[in-house]
């Protein structure tokens, strides 16, 4: 629909004069086009300087929040020469790519504006050559090479402005300022991710690169596969339905009818002898840390321990422990929660008086009963009870602090329906009083899980090597998607696979 501007009145024709002012001061006088894509990009409000600074900033921030860089020199040389020989094929190959591998074991990767690519080792041990991580290096350096974070900010940017204008107007007009409010939340939360068509570019882009670089273009509907069936294990483990936020599909909703649009809209040429890389793929990756790095604690079925600190606890059974650098969450079934973390060393420190710190400070929110002082394991805990009205119902929220030493104070929050906490009180005293200090013995002899390459000889069968492996559940499940193994794969000898073992 056009307006024409004499149906406008003459205050809100300034409005908008001032507007097209202000943005043409900004420069937002038009769109770029993207050599990559050949298409127009509005990235008027980021230039390719200020990528580079936001990758700069961002970069030990996510170092921080993501378990760090996994230390392993020579695997960290083989990505980077990975990544670099595809970074050479893009149409902007200048860029001070940076590659690393995240010492985390959940399936993830992404990119930062600037060149900055990140692989999580989980990741790697999903893998199984190659190409696969080829094509995953590919996807990120699509969306690097797209300035899909640019197009993404500018947006966003834009959305503010206009939302500003609407803010005036509003005012001017009499427009409620929820409605400013309420599409400002839109914008934002539409432009958290990337769109649907920057995913579908940067699979096309990546398809590209792969072929360029020498690699089997449809390594990425194999390692799509992997992901989908490690994600339908990840769920049924913890049982749920929904994808996991940090998990690759995810952050990168694909389908396989999408990749393989990517890969025909790429219009990859045939290779003669595609590299897969398996070997050396395996090579590099024997002996790669899976599942929790030990100095952040282990989950051992419903046990944690942590070898570093010194202590462990056991959570009820049909909860699924989930583990990161800060804390520790259990899940139960009908959204029952139980929350574990130390507290800072110096509050610790100044903290006299446990049932006071409960009451005053750490539940001060909390319509808390009586504070009970009680002993664990031969050391000083306190703990109280509320029941609190919240989205979810009445529910039924316990913290317990437990002093294992003057500068260490650990803590649970116990929250769960009201309804279900009587039956559940003797579980959470048993994960309660199941908080204890390891001996010596104890903390030297916890190995962690590491990824093994294992020959297959004649008779082994599927379900023979999967028992080997050190898990205590899914470990047929696990084995079958570490390899890329349906229920029909038969093993033949010579042939190398996944395991997971100690050590």
């Amino acid at each position: 629909m056009t307006v024409k501007s004499g149906y406008l009145p003459k205050s809100l024709n300034t409005v908008i004069a001032v507007l097209l002012l202000m943005m043409a001061s900004l420069g937002v006088s038009g769109c770029t086009t993207n050599p990559a894509t050949g298409k127009q990009s509005f990235t008027a409000f980021m230039s390719p300087e200020q990528e580079a600074e936001a990758g700069a900033r961002e970069h030990p921030k996510i170092l921080q929040q993501m378990g760090g860089q996994y230390d392993d020199p020579k695997l960290a040389k083989y990505i980077r020469k990975i990544g670099l020989k595809l970074a050479a094929t893009t149409e902007k190959p200048g860029l001070p790519y940076r590659f690393t591998i995240l010492n985390d074991d959940i399936v993830n990767a992404f990119a930062l504006p600037g060149g900055y690519v990140y692989i999580s080792r989980g990741l790697l041990a999903l893998a199984s050559d190659e190409a696969e991580i080829a094509g995953v290096i590919g996807h990120e350096l699509g969306h690097i090479v797209a300035r899909h974070t640019a197009e993404r900010y500018s947006r966003a940017v834009a959305a503010n402005i206009g939302l500003s204008v609407l803010g005036v107007i509003g005012s001017a007009y009499g427009v409620p300022s929820d409605v400013g409010r309420a599409a400002s939340f839109g914008a934002e939360a539409a432009l958290k991710g990337y769109s649907r068509e920057q995913e579908l570019e940067a699979d096309m882009l990546g398809v590209r690169y792969l072929a360029r670089a020498g690699y089997d273009p449809t390594a990425v509907i194999r390692f799509f596969k992997k992901m989908a069936a490690n994600t339908k294990l990840e769920n049924l483990k913890a049982n749920r339905t929904s994808t996991a936020a940090n998990d690759i599909m995810a952050t990168h909703p694909r389908t396989e009818k999408r990749i393989r649009q990517a890969i025909h809209l790429a219009r990859a040429v045939s290779i003669k002898s595609p590299r897969v890389g398996r070997d050396a793929y395996f090579r590099h990756i024997n002996g790669l840390l899976y599942g929790d790095d030990p100095t952040q604690g282990l989950r051992l079925g419903q046990q944690f321990i942590h070898p570093g600190l010194g202590i462990q606890f056991r959570v009820p059974a049909h909860f699924t422990l989930y583990n990161s650098p800060t804390r520790v969450v259990a899940r139960g079934s009908n959204t029952k929660v139980i929350v574990f973390d130390k507290m800072d060393a110096t509050k610790a420190r100044s903290t006299r008086d446990l049932g006071s710190y409960i009451k005053y400070i750490w539940g001060k929110r909390l319509p808390l009963g009586a504070v009970e002082n009680i002993r664990i394991n031969g050391m000083d805990a306190a703990t109280a009870t509320a029941t609190v009205n919240s989205r979810k119902g009445v529910r039924e929220i316990r913290l317990l602090a437990i002093r294992e030493r003057s500068s260490r104070i650990y803590r649970f929050v116990f929250d769960m329906p009201s309804s279900e906490a009587g039956r559940m009180g003797v579980e959470l005293r048993r994960t309660s009083y199941s908080f204890r200090r390891m001996s010596p013995d104890e903390i030297k002899a916890v190995k962690p899980f590491r990824v093994k390459i294992f020959t297959v000889k004649a008779g082994d069968t599927v379900k023979k090597l999967a028992k080997t492996m050190a898990v205590d559940q899914y470990w047929l499940e696990l084995f079958r998607v570490l390899n890329g193994l349906d229920g029909n794969s038969v093993l033949k000898p010579g042939q190398k696979v996944k395991i997971i073992s100690t050590g």
